[in-house]
Order: structure tokens, then sequence, then C-alpha cells
């Protein structure tokens, strides 16, 4: 494997309306649109370069932090897509394979098409392929226009359209595979002569026909996949499209979805064969749940959750960054954060691990051994242990750690106050 890919995320993405978050980072199910992309195209390419330009230092942040591999190019000013690419050819002036040219607001592709799409410009020989879509409203995309021989002649936008070329539905779906050895030089050689003053991506394809390169388009079958997010309304649109395809994943391999049109489940959960996930529960993020389980209704986990085989987590509760071991239950109203619990351990109704100390801004972990039994109504500050086998009284407050086999409680002695009411009303 020796690709490189370019991921175009300089945009201000305007019609999302957000002052503090980058069009590129903003997230469905609990990650980011280019978190998306990067992990479809990080396991077919071996180096990824970002295209960065508003709030450029937000998105570096993010792929600092996350992926080893990728680098940020700072495009500034932002003068079109063909200027976008150019900016990486300093970065790859010696290399002389692939290239492969995605934006970083089309989180649905996936690895599979992309892979695909590279086996079709290769087995083709092309030095330029694009990636096309059918529509049946193509309205406002770039048209595809081929030769006779079925090859691409070039894409022609909606503005520029004749109306016999309006009425063509391949449309360009915005990926492109580049020989790059055969194509950088283009970059140099792209004009902004059009009413932006931007130099296209676009503008390859004429390029190339007079440079005698093989060019082509690839027609991808599920024109959902690059369904791009310009709108809010365009990301809820992506995040349903997604969640019915992780759900559809998930039937497929013997998970039961009580109600399919209330759940949902990120991409990178894993759940084993058997488990029932009830209506209204949200699972988000990167999580791993074992066979037999039951999830919900109305149940959230928050991502980092590992849960083992056999586990019941119930109605209204909520789990972030935890391990449950199998055969234990925790049944409803309960929050499990930061948390590892053992094997048969039960958890009874409005359990908090309180995690979080608000003053040092640090979270600290609870500790429940295999066997333990937690009351009703209780709170367990971290960092906090309970040993094996203990038990924790209902509505105690627990800030020490239980030995094994012991009861934990914390509870003032009962009053009674006879006649108290009476007395009251006179």
């Amino acid at each position: 494997m020796n690709i490189k890919a370019v991921i175009l995320a300089a945009g201000k993405g305007t019609r999302m309306k957000s002052e503090t978050t980058p069009k590129v980072l903003h997230k469905i199910m609990g990650k980011t649109l280019l978190g998306y992309v990067l992990d479809n195209v990080k396991r077919i390419t071996d180096e990824q370069f970002i295209i960065v330009g508003h709030q450029a230092d937000d998105v570096k942040n993010f792929i600092d932090k996350n992926y080893a591999n990728a680098k940020t190019v700072l495009q500034s000013p932002q003068l079109g897509t063909g200027h976008a690419v150019s900016m990486v050819c300093p970065s790859l002036e010696n290399y002389n394979d692939l290239v492969l040219i995605l934006c970083g607001d089309t989180p649905l592709i996936k690895e599979e098409t992309l892979t695909k799409f590279v086996e079709f410009h290769r087995s083709n020989n092309s030095d330029i392929t694009v990636m096309s879509t059918i529509f049946e409203n193509p309205t406002n995309y770039g048209r595809i226009v081929r030769e006779n021989d079925n090859s691409l002649k070039c894409i022609v936008e909606e503005k520029d359209a004749s109306p016999d070329q309006k009425l063509i539905k391949e449309v360009n779906a915005g990926i492109y595979c580049l020989d790059w050895s055969k194509v950088k030089s283009a970059f140099s050689q792209l004009k902004s002569n059009n009413a932006q003053g931007e130099y296209y991506l676009t503008d390859i394809i004429s390029w190339g026909k007079t440079k005698n390169l093989s060019v082509n388009a690839y027609i991808l079958e599920n024109s959902d996949e690059i369904y791009g997010i310009n709108s809010r309304s365009n990301l809820a649109t992506a995040t349903a499209i997604m969640n019915k395809r992780n759900l559809e994943k998930y039937m497929e391999q013997g998970v039961t979805i009580v109600d399919p049109n209330s759940t949902w489940i990120s991409e990178d959960t894993e759940i084993g064969q058997d488990t029932v996930i009830y209506p209204s529960t949200y699972i988000e993020g990167k999580n791993k749940i074992g066979k037999n389980c039951k999830i919900g209704p109305f149940a959230h986990l928050r991502g980092e959750v590992e849960v083992c085989d056999n586990i019941k987590i119930g109605n209204y509760v909520e789990v972030k960054k935890s391990k449950i071991s199998s055969n234990t239950n925790v049944g409803h109203l309960s929050y499990i954060g930061d948390s590892e619990l053992g094997e048969r351990v039960n958890i009874g109704a409005g359990t908090i691990t309180a995690n979080y100390d608000p003053l040092s801004k640090t979270k600290s972990k609870t500790v429940l051994g295999n066997d333990v039994k937690i009351g009703s109504n209780t709170v367990l500050v971290a960092p906090v242990k309970v040993e094996e086998g203990a038990n924790i009284g209902a509505g105690s407050v627990v800030t020490k750690n239980i030995p094994a086999w012991s009861l934990g409680i914390t509870r003032s002695p009962l009053k009674i106050l006879e006649n108290w009411v009476k007395n009251k009303l006179g």
C-alpha cells in the first residue's frame, strides 16, 4: 500500500451557523465528521494530509490528538479546491504513486467503496479517476459528460450546462484518485479565470485531456455515501442515514433492535449475538457490548464502555468510560462513570458514581469487586473501592474503601413523631 490521502477541510461552513465549532468537527453520535472520513481512509492509505483554513488551530489540535499518521497543511487564503490541493505539492515533491482526494464533510463514505474506487483506477490504467453517482434530480451538481468510449470527457457545472447536459443524471461526487507523477504539475498550471477568482479541482479533467492522459469516472452505486454536510439540517439527515445503516448491520449480526425508529447506535460499537436493544436507547462513541445482554429502554452509553456477556443495563441508566463484567445488573435510574464493575454485581436503583471533582476538575475511578451488592439510592464517591462480596446499605454515601464481605452503611436513626400530622392539622 502506497497511497496518500488529501482531505479538504478548510471551509468555513457558513450555513452551519456555528461560531465555536468548525464544520468538519461537528459530530454524529459522538464522532466528528472529519473523524469518519479519516477512519475510513486511513486503512487504505499510509499518510493523510488535511487541508485546514477556517479555525485551523481547532482542526489541527483534533488531528494531532487523534491521528498519528495525519498532517495538517494550512491553506491561507482559501482560493478554491484546486488551490487547496496545491498546498500539499511541496510535501509530495518526490512522491510518484496514487493520491486520493476527499472532502472532510462527507462522513458516510465507506472504506469498501474507497477500496473499489482505487481498484477501478488501477485496473483501468487511469491517470485521473473521478467518483460519480446517479441522481434522479441532479440540479446544482456538476454533470459528468462522457466520450464515446465511455471515458470522462469533462465535468460541466450547472450554470454552464446546456439544456441537453442538464438532463444528464450522472454527477460529480467530489472524490478523486490521481496518478501523482502524471498530474502533480497541473496544480501549478490551473487558472482562476472564473467569476469567483478561484482555482477549481475539476479543472484537472480538462487539463488531463489536453495532456492525453487517461481520464475516467467510477459510478458509486449508493449515492448516500457522498452526502455532504453544509447545514444543521444536512447533519440531521446524515445522522439518520448512518443510524439506519448501523442498525441494519447489527440486526444482520444477530442483535435484536426492538424499535429501530427510536434507537441510535454508533458505527464504532461492537455488539454480540442475542443482545437485545430496547426502545429509546442512545449509544454513541466507541463501545463493546457482549452476548446475551439487555440494554434499555432509555439507556445512554456515552463511549469507552465495555459491557461483557449477560449484562442488564436498564431504563434511564447512563454509562460512560466504564467496564461492566459478566452477569452484572445495573437495573434503572443510575449513573456509572469512570468505573470498573466485577462479575455478578447488582446495582440498586438510583445509584450514582460521583466521579468528578469540580474544584480540581479531575475524574476518579470507582471499583466494585465480584459479587458486590449496592443498595438503592447510594452515592459512591470516587476514588473508592468496594471489595469482593461486600454489601452497601440503601441510601448510603460511600467515601471510604469497603473490605471484602463487609456491610457498608451510612444511615441516621429513624425518628417517629407520633400524631405529628394530626397536631399540625389542629
